[in-house]
């Protein structure tokens, strides 16, 4: 078993792209779709805007990218995130003191200040 687990995700870019051709809200971009045979709900244009989805079709891919006359890299960029996997034989978290034991010393936050009615001599 490998020591490593590789998480994989996107950044997805519509937004900024948008951007860049000055359009700025999600219903701007509902008859631009729609000229290329792209009917979606308000609804789901704003979520094609506002958040990575999760899935899209590649007729919406391919009226974006014609729209905005880019490729499918400037709107959808893949990453690979590296995580080192956690084995059998690791110890649990609270044996290497990553854990506060019950009945253990909290750690707090302090900030210190001076106490301007303190008289120093």
């Amino acid at each position: 078993m490998s020591g490593e687990q590789r998480r994989i995700g996107f950044h997805w870019h519509l937004r900024t792209v948008m951007a860049t051709h000055n359009l700025w809200k999600s219903t701007d971009l509902k008859p631009l779709l729609q000229s290329r045979g792209i009917h979606l709900s308000d609804a789901q244009i704003y979520g094609l805007v506002t958040t990575e989805p999760q899935r899209i079709s590649s007729q919406t891919l391919a009226a974006l990218c014609d729209i905005f006359d880019c490729s499918p890299g400037d709107l959808f960029e893949p990453f690979v995130e590296m995580r080192a996997a956690k084995t059998a034989h690791a110890p649990p978290d609270r044996a290497l003191g990553l854990r506060p034991s019950p009945g253990g010393p909290i750690a707090h936050r302090i900030r210190v200040v001076e106490d301007p009615d303190r008289q120093t001599t």
